[in-house]
């Protein structure tokens, strides 16, 4: 076949189009190297090899997440695609076996995966000084017999499945994040999504609705350096303080020498809403309504949402931001 037979082509000219707008665009300015790094994707100590490398199946599924494709039959069907295949890297379409056999060891590994992408992220600056933390629902099927009936007390309503907590900041990048029970998660859950938080990089401020409303929360981050500011919760006594935020009690207690107007703390709260926009966000990479059932196969598509989000921001990143040259999605 001819140079020219090629280029009138419609096949090649849309292989061409497709890697020039999607798939490629969201992995040619990212690493995923680290991953051959994880011994869980070592060969079998039989000597099986993969006849895939983890590199290119994370970028198999992070594309089927970008199309809204999900589950094993589904992903491995999109992965026969000869433009999908050649597009994340493959010398040959994968088999339902190789996307299973990948996503079985993925679950072993997601958080972990999800804090490289951090780093990439982080290296590139695109952190600022203000954390956001908040908690997500995450949807199920009712066949998901883990899940269980929640209850959403900003929709006031109740949900089938899970929860999740954020840590987020600058653009709608999440930072640190916990796959929960519920969205109402626990006191420590919340300690230690922001000691992850703070392991990235340490900001200014940690802002939270009253559900952080916690003396143990303010006191771990006054005593790292961190600004901490949620609402005071009059509900969660007999004799409340005449504060807005727990935080002016904290620092009247435990120092003398810092002050804090009103007028800061009302203007950093009001950036809460960008740890919102980022739930949004991730929701709209795959975390909006999981289609996987149990708790481990849940909380593997809640990271790769979580990862998919990453990606999308240091690729709309590196490019520029162009609408005309990006793959802005979300």
């Amino acid at each position: 076949m001819s140079t020219a037979t090629l280029q009138d082509d419609p096949s090649v000219e849309s292989f061409f189009n497709l890697v020039a707008t999607e798939t490629l665009a969201l992995f040619e300015h990212l690493s995923f190297e680290f991953l051959e790094e994880f011994d869980v994707f070592a060969p079998a100590e039989t000597g099986r090899t993969r006849d895939h490398q983890p590199p290119e199946l994370m970028r198999g599924f992070l594309h089927c997440y970008y199309k809204d494709i999900y589950g094993i039959r589904p992903v491995a069907r999109e992965l026969q695609n000869t433009f999908v295949w050649l597009g994340c890297d493959f010398d040959r379409p994968p088999s339902r076996d190789a996307v299973d056999r990948f996503l079985t060891d993925l679950e072993h590994v997601v958080e972990e995966i999800f804090d490289h992408f951090v780093e990439q992220a982080a290296a590139r600056g695109l952190l600022d000084l203000t954390y956001c933390i908040d908690s997500t629902d995450v949807r199920t099927m009712p066949a998901d017999q883990d899940a269980s009936k929640c209850y959403d007390p900003t929709a006031e309503e109740y949900y089938y499945g899970y929860g999740c907590t954020i840590v987020s900041t600058g653009s709608k990048i999440p930072i640190a994040a916990e796959f929960t029970e519920s969205k109402q998660a626990p006191e420590e859950t919340a300690m230690r999504v922001t000691r992850d938080a703070l392991a990235v990089a340490q900001p200014i401020w940690m802002v939270g609705d009253s559900a952080y409303d916690t003396r143990d929360w303010h006191d771990s981050l006054l005593t790292a350096g961190v600004v901490p500011v949620a609402p005071y919760n009059a509900r969660n006594t007999d004799d409340p303080l005449d504060i807005e935020y727990r935080v002016e009690d904290r620092i009247d207690e435990h120092s003398e020498d810092v002050q804090l107007k009103q007028s800061t703390l009302d203007e950093t709260y009001n950036r809460r809403s960008g740890v919102e926009r980022t739930n949004e966000a991730v929701k709209d990479c795959g975390l909006g309504h999981v289609r996987a059932r149990g708790r481990v196969h849940a909380r593997a598509q809640v990271f790769l949402a979580l990862c998919l989000r990453l990606v999308v921001v240091i690729t709309n990143y590196e490019r520029g931001d162009n609408p005309g040259s990006t793959i802005i999605r979300v």
